[in-house]
């Protein structure tokens, strides 16, 4: 039987002629997840950083998005080649990896992506989703075409480091992430202070400089058009919590707040 395989996110943007958009899924819910899959972004993030996600509330929400056309990706919690190897094994055929600031960080992650003599990744395809039991044929030899491995910069350091990592074999890409960038550079919770936009921008600067494509995220509209303008090929612009939040205090100002506004007429 032929099996239906979605692609990875280095594939998916080798072939997109526009940036990809993307919403992410801190929930923990796979019913959150298919939402997100079938609203029309080009992907979806899983994350198991600063999400409630175990591997087995990763696996559900994988099958979760999987009937959908999005591209899934899933952040690991950190760049532990043990859990790097679980979230493959799962199916997940993108990995995004937090927190890596140097190329011998990177390196370690793209290493533990990758099968000997490349990589140090554990073999265990026939036990698991990402060779679907050995009914993927030739998954051994050919496991690098069904993995993409992605890392995030988010200190200063990082963006200054940002050719030195995309350049490192074995990673295909770079997202950079504002929130703990500004965090980074003494600015907490300022992700558009204009110095944190320039170390943003140096960031694009070298990861594109390296040939590799280069993503960011930014929840804010007028942001996230901005930096796609500066050549980010893949953003994402919300979340599942942030828009339940958001549109739940909206109804209760729509019909709680504004009626016991005095200044308005009754009902």
């Amino acid at each position: 039987m032929p099996l239906r395989l979605s692609p990875t996110l280095r594939d998916r943007l080798a072939a997109a002629e526009r940036p990809l958009f993307g919403g992410w899924v801190c929930s923990g819910s796979p019913v959150m997840a298919e939402i997100m899959a079938g609203s029309g972004l080009d992907w979806v993030l899983i994350d198991m950083e600063h999400a409630p996600n175990g591997l087995e509330s990763t696996l559900a929400q994988l099958y979760a998005v999987s009937a959908y056309p999005v591209t899934p990706v899933v952040r690991a919690p950190a760049a532990d080649p043990v859990t790097i190897k679980q979230i493959l094994d799962l199916g997940a055929r993108t990995v995004l990896v937090p927190m890596v600031s140097t190329p011998d960080e990177a390196r370690t992650v793209a290493e533990a992506a990758q099968y000997p003599p490349a990589g140090r990744r554990g073999v265990g395809s026939a036990l698991a989703r990402s060779a679907r039991w050995n009914r993927v044929d030739g998954y051994l030899q050919n496991a690098a075409d069904h993995v993409s491995v992605f890392v995030q910069i988010e200190t200063a350091e990082g963006a200054a480091a940002a050719e030195a990592i995309a350049a490192t074999p074995g990673i295909d890409g770079v997202f950079v992430g504002p929130s703990d960038l500004a965090a980074s550079m003494g600015v907490l919770g300022q992700q558009t202070h204009p110095d944190v936009i320039a170390a943003v921008h140096r960031a694009f600067d070298g990861v594109t400089t390296a040939g590799k494509p280069v993503g960011v995220n930014a929840f804010d509209p007028q942001a996230a058009h901005a930096y796609a303008e500066a050549g980010a090929s893949f953003l994402l612009v919300g979340a599942d919590v942030a828009l339940v939040a958001r549109a739940s205090e909206a109804l209760a100002t729509t019909f709680i707040h504004d009626r016991d506004d005095p200044t308005r007429a009754s009902y």
